[in-house]
């Protein structure tokens, strides 16, 4: 596999792994919000988001730090995407009471 072929699969594997950390981080918050067992929900959900992304960054990675770069680049564009795409139409502003 070429340098460039590889380049490239590492950003979209890091964008792949994003994509599963945020949107598996939301699920577990919504989830969590209405458990009994929140802090098991988080502990959990952050336990097993942290193994995969961990272990799919040693994969992609291997011993090339170029690789490794790529893949963070693309995990941090997956967080852009999932916030973007998960955020509120038109944010509420929140103001005190009016000032007499």
């Amino acid at each position: 596999m070429t340098d460039h072929v590889a380049w490239i699969a590492a950003l979209f594997a890091g964008g792949a792994l994003g994509l599963f950390y945020f949107v598996s981080l939301r699920w577990a918050v919504g989830r969590a919000l209405s458990s009994q067992h929140a802090a098991l929900c988080f502990v959990g959900s952050m336990v097993l988001r942290t193994s995969v992304v961990l272990a799919g960054f040693y994969a992609v990675g291997q011993s090339h730090w170029e690789r490794w770069g790529l893949c963070m680049l693309g995990f941090f564009l997956a967080k852009l995407l999932v916030v973007r795409m998960t955020a509120p139409a038109s944010p509420v502003e929140h103001r005190d009471a009016p000032q007499s």
